[in-house]
């Protein structure tokens, strides 16, 4: 989602990945970003001009990032012959998605990127949550269902990465997610139709949550990336199996 600190995050792993000298490679796919804490080893800025496409296209924002996307992914293989020469001495490749969540994931050029990169390399899906906004029900409900659909849309392994956690620990929704009374509790005092809604999801989300791998980060900080990394490795193992 908007917010949730993404960009940040992405400047924590290269952060990280540079303390612990494993070498890395960034991809930036966000074309409409106006700066980048961490330099970019490919840029699709440096391919495809936003603003132009908008004006050419008559486009708004959220089309010129999609039709950005779209024009970039043409030339993915070219991206990855860039990565492939790397390769032999990279541990990370790192893409940082547009700002829009469902501009990459809805998109068929969001399908193209990891379908591509899944057919050659270990590919990990992390979704990024803001957990102090995540607090009310309904939010947090609204994330697991986005984070159930990429899930199942990109059937690739997945991690949950709660961000933020200096400011709120995300203890609270590791208990909502393993214990289904203390969510219920957590809603009682909603009795409008989204309550009930709620309610009625949170049931059907268990099967869900019990193949999550979950990791409470502070991008920040940089607490809990160590065990971001760990559950990255699992991650691994699983695309390989």
């Amino acid at each position: 989602m908007a917010g949730s600190g993404k960009t940040t995050f992405m400047q924590r792993l290269n952060a990280h990945v540079h303390t612990v000298k494993k070498p890395s490679y960034i991809i930036n796919l966000d074309p409409a970003v106006t700066h980048l804490p961490f330099d970019a080893n490919i840029d699709i800025r440096d391919t495809v001009n936003y603003k132009e496409v908008m004006s050419q296209y008559k486009l708004g924002p959220n089309g010129g990032i999609l039709t950005a996307l779209n024009l970039f992914s043409t030339k993915f293989d070219q991206v990855l012959n860039f990565v492939d020469k790397k390769s032999s001495f990279l541990d990370y490749v790192l893409l940082d998605t547009p700002g829009q969540i469902e501009i990459f994931t809805w998109s068929a050029s969001g399908s193209i990127i990891t379908e591509t990169l899944a057919a050659s390399y270990p590919t990990v899906v992390c979704y990024i949550i803001d957990t102090p906004r995540s607090t009310s029900p309904a939010t947090f409900m609204s994330n697991m269902l986005y984070a159930c659909s990429i899930l199942y849309k990109t059937k690739l392994p997945f991690i949950l990465v709660f961000n933020k956690c200096d400011v709120v620990d995300n203890q609270f929704a590791i208990d909502w997610m393993t214990d289904f009374d203390l969510f219920q509790k957590a809603l009682e005092n909603d009795t409008s139709y989204m309550g009930t809604l709620i309610n009625s999801m949170c049931l059907v989300l268990e099967e869900f949550y019990n193949h999550l791998k979950v990791v409470g980060v502070s991008a920040l900080s940089g607490s809990g990336m160590t065990e971001f990394f760990d559950a990255v490795n699992v991650a691994t193992k699983e695309y390989e199996e």
